[in-house]
């Protein structure tokens, strides 16, 4: 097992890695909109807060070898089902590949993000 870490991309807040790669895949942890610089969620409204995960997770998968092109998998989590609509205009911008994917509503994320998602992507020898 490959631990992923990258600068890029806003550390973990807790006793977890950005991503780990096993046997040809990479599992990232949940992104939230925090931008990497200011470590603080700075980007408001559903839009722009699910183009700043997409941003993370764009770099995590660099740092792991892989790509947004590579996702086989998303997990998808909205603060508000109400947002649905909003983030699958900008997810569609990035994931063309049209991954598998859930995306429910939860009662709350961290740091009162209105979005997270976590992939499963394919790693290339």
């Amino acid at each position: 097992m490959k631990v992923v870490e990258t600068k890029n991309a806003p550390g973990a807040i807790g006793p977890y890695s950005q991503a780990v790669v096993v046997g040809g895949l990479v599992y990232t942890s949940g992104q939230i909109p925090i931008d990497p610089v200011s470590g603080k969620i700075e980007a408001e409204g559903i839009e722009e807060q699910t183009r700043r995960i997409i941003k993370n997770l764009a770099a995590v998968l660099e740092a792991a070898g892989s790509g947004l092109d590579k996702v086989v998998k998303t997990t998808c989590f909205l603060a508000n089902m109400d947002d649905f609509a909003a983030f699958n205009e900008v997810y569609a911008e990035y994931f063309i590949g049209k991954p598998a994917r859930s995306c429910v509503e939860v009662a709350r994320l961290p740091k009162g993000a209105l979005a997270e998602i976590e992939v499963v992507a394919v790693v290339e020898a």
